[in-house]
């Protein structure tokens, strides 16, 4: 009964968009747009597939995703769970988000476009880092970008350290496998061997 089905309904609440949240979207990369992307340490990228939608947190030191030009972006694929679900997804479907985020900044960058994942050996070797090349690249062509206001940031606390988990306030990824697995993996033995497990297969 209370289920919105048609986008009149929708507009119908929430009435039309103001002129600043239409004005800034743009299918290229303005030059304040570039230097959110360049300062970001942080992404998420969101992909969709034949089993669903996927989206999977990417990191690494500011301005990890390379502008190659205004329309274009490259983005390495570090070392991770081997999952490779966004990949898998891309492969298929190549309509991509990303959402960056620097930390201590309120606003965050969307960019939607389509990717498509590289192997080019000079690209590669263009990303390593302490010698070690990503996998793949996978390259956006901008479809659209714009700045999402401070909002979301503000009402979360998000940069806010009074407002973080103290240690041992969640459950740790050990906690989560054993319970998952009823103990045959995971538990404090996981946790115990994981910093240096990370440290070493950083990139």
């Amino acid at each position: 009964m209370f289920a919105i089905t048609t986008i009149e309904a929708l507009e119908a609440i929430y009435g039309r968009p103001q002129e600043t949240s239409i004005v800034k979207e743009t299918p290229f990369l303005t030059d304040e747009y570039r230097a959110i992307v360049e300062a970001s340490p942080f992404a998420t990228l969101a992909t969709a597939g034949p089993e669903g939608l996927d989206c999977s947190p990417r990191g690494d030191e500011p301005g990890f995703v390379r502008v190659v030009d205004e329309r274009t972006l490259a983005l390495p694929d570090r070392r991770g769970n081997n999952r490779i679900d966004s990949l898998r997804n891309i492969v298929r479907d190549p309509r991509v988000a990303l959402l960056f985020l620097v930390p201590g900044f309120g606003a965050t960058l969307r960019v939607n476009g389509r990717a498509t994942i590289s192997v080019a050996p000079d690209l590669l070797a263009s990303f390593a880092v302490e010698q070690k090349a990503p996998r793949s690249v996978t390259l956006i062509s901008i479809d659209a970008v714009y700045f999402q206001c401070a909002r979301a940031i503000m009402r979360s606390g998000l940069w806010n350290p009074s407002r973080h988990a103290a240690p041992g306030a969640l459950p740790t990824p050990g906690d989560m496998l054993a319970s998952i697995s009823k103990g045959r993996i995971g538990g404090q033995a996981y946790d115990e061997a994981w910093p240096k497990k990370a440290a070493d297969t950083l990139w």
